[in-house]
């Protein structure tokens, strides 16, 4: 009776906390926050003035003197305590609305290298924000329950997330992470490597959100049969004046050439650490991709040449994750396992 009415009181989430996007899963309607994972702080008072879309729209374009644009996540874990707190409680409340009187079950992803220590600030930072109680699951996990992979059967799965802050590589199988890897060379890091990359060959500076748009537009993990274009502005260094040049997509994947290279060498390594049986498993079963990451043109062939084993991209990629908390907040104590 007292869960009963809790559960009309509040809803209960999902909470894909990324270094690039937040997503929050509420149980019985599906994914109903999906925003940049950014906070506008008053730089002397510190207090948030918008909070994910709104706050990046203010990106790049704001008064370094008064107003301070941040990414409260780096590489998968807090960087600012207090603004993720703010962000987290902003999306607690959007989601919950009218059900305020009684605090959320909260089931958080957390990247599969975190320490406990950085776990405990994910925690506190969710009870602070208003959570009743408080569940851990580790990204690949979650993306592996969230695309329907039989975890709890003995029967190996490789899944390779890859998110705005860490590419996430594990092995699966009786509910738990056998053998995995986490690097910091992922979707933050393709955009940066194109940033440095015009600036080297062509005096260009140009600001993340450009780079990003480059890199969605025609960015490639390999020279790809049909060469893509796009439109580049930015700050000629030489003249320090606006200019706009073509970026073609032979380019860009020279300029991603090294941290696609950086994950197939993680992929390769976890393949080395994974036992003879998994492995015969993962041999007939595949690699499944997952993340933002995994809609990069031809990085599921590269992988398929690099590792000859079956790579196949998740149905709808970036959701995955979160989709993975909803099932689990079906049925929390079928996920006991799984939990941290």
């Amino acid at each position: 009776m007292a869960f009963s009415l809790s559960s009309f009181l509040s809803n209960d989430i999902g909470i894909d906390l990324g270094t690039a996007n937040t997503l929050v899963w509420v149980k019985g309607k599906g994914i109903d926050v999906n925003e940049p994972s950014i906070v506008a702080l008053e730089k002397q008072s510190r207090k948030p003035l918008a909070i994910g879309a709104k706050a990046k729209e203010m990106m790049g374009r704001e008064n370094p003197d008064h107003i301070e644009v941040i990414r409260p996540l780096r590489d998968g874990v807090i960087a600012d305590f207090d603004a993720t707190e703010e962000m987290l409680r902003f999306f607690i409340k959007k989601v919950q609305k009218n059900k305020l009187l009684v605090r959320p079950r909260i089931v958080i992803c957390v990247p599969s290298g975190v320490t406990p220590v950085e776990m405990r600030a994910v925690r506190e930072s969710a009870e602070r924000a208003g959570a009743r109680e408080v569940y851990l699951i580790r990204e690949p996990m979650a993306a592996a329950i969230g695309i329907g992979l039989p975890v709890e059967e003995a029967v190996g799965s490789m899944v390779i997330d890859i998110g705005g802050g860490t590419t996430e590589i594990a092995v699966i199988a009786l509910s738990s992470i056998v053998t995995s890897r986490s690097i910091k060379t992922a979707g933050d890091d393709l955009t940066d490597s194109i940033v440095q990359f015009l600036k080297r060959k062509h005096n260009l500076l140009v600001g993340l959100r450009s780079a990003e748009e480059i890199k969605c537009a025609i960015g490639s993990a390999s020279v790809q049969e049909e060469e893509l274009q796009h439109t580049c502005r930015g700050l000629e260094l030489v003249q320090s004046i606006p200019k706009t040049i073509i970026v073609d997509s032979t380019e860009i994947a020279e300029a991603l050439r090294e941290s696609v290279s950086a994950i197939i060498d993680a992929v390769r390594q976890t393949l080395e650490q994974t036992p003879p049986e998994l492995a015969a498993d993962i041999l007939d079963r595949g690699i499944i991709l997952t993340g933002g990451g995994a809609l990069l043109r031809g990085l599921d062939r590269r992988l398929v040449e690099e590792t000859s084993l079956p790579v196949i991209v998740a149905d709808d990629p970036l959701t995955c994750v979160v989709r993975g908390t909803g099932k689990v907040l079906e049925d929390i104590s079928a996920y006991q396992k799984v939990l941290e």
